[in-house]
């Protein structure tokens, strides 16, 4: 999966998390005052779950996380080790990466009630499932099934991107409906005019 399918997915997971959230918060609340005052249709729908997101975390760090694995093994397997790797996915594709991440952002939170660092574990942890990294088993386990990384064949790797992009539908859909939501979002952005403040701050 390619740029716009990581970080349009992930967007996308992260509002449906965040718009059941809201839900579930939003009818504990109206549960609490049923008896204080009469009940109120509160915002329910795709956009007040992106409000509700941005309110809590920086979407910009998150659509960083959601390309992380690939923005860390990439150049490590294509540009510097080229030859002794020969891989796209080394260690920010393992789940021994996934792991130290998201206890070093517990314990931030657990201190100091930062959310930033379990914010990248979550796009990790997106980008790990879209990639569908049980089927290689010895990047996911690393090193429980050896300290080597499976080496391939590269030569041909742009030339066999675009044909994959315009032949195989497990990646040119994804990459669709991942475009599609980021312009949905950046729709979002423009209509609430936020645009300078997305990119100062990260929230909307």
């Amino acid at each position: 999966m390619l740029v716009l399918g990581h970080a349009g997915i992930t967007l996308g997971v992260a509002v449906l998390i965040s718009g059941a959230a809201n839900t579930t918060c939003s009818r504990l609340s109206m549960r609490e005052q049923a008896t204080a005052l009469p009940p109120k249709n509160l915002p329910n729908h795709p956009s007040s779950w992106l409000t509700y997101l941005a309110e809590r975390i920086d979407i910009r760090l998150l659509l960083v996380a959601s390309l992380l694995p690939d923005i860390i093994d990439k150049p490590l397997g294509y540009l510097f080790f080229r030859e002794s790797i020969s891989n796209g996915r080394t260690i920010g594709h393992t789940f021994l990466f996934l792991i130290i991440i998201t206890l070093a952002g517990f314990l931030l939170y657990y201190y100091s009630k930062r959310t930033w660092l379990l914010v990248i574990s979550f796009g990790i942890f997106i980008h790990l499932v879209l990639d569908q990294m049980w089927m290689t088993p010895k990047t996911l386990l690393w090193p429980l099934l050896g300290f080597t990384f499976e080496k391939h064949d590269i030569s041909n790797y742009i030339p066999g991107l675009i044909d994959s992009l315009t032949t195989k539908p497990q990646v040119y859909v994804p990459e669709i409906a991942g475009g599609l939501i980021l312009l949905w979002f950046a729709w979002e952005i423009i209509k609430r005019r936020r645009l300078l403040f997305f990119v100062r701050h990260g929230r909307i």
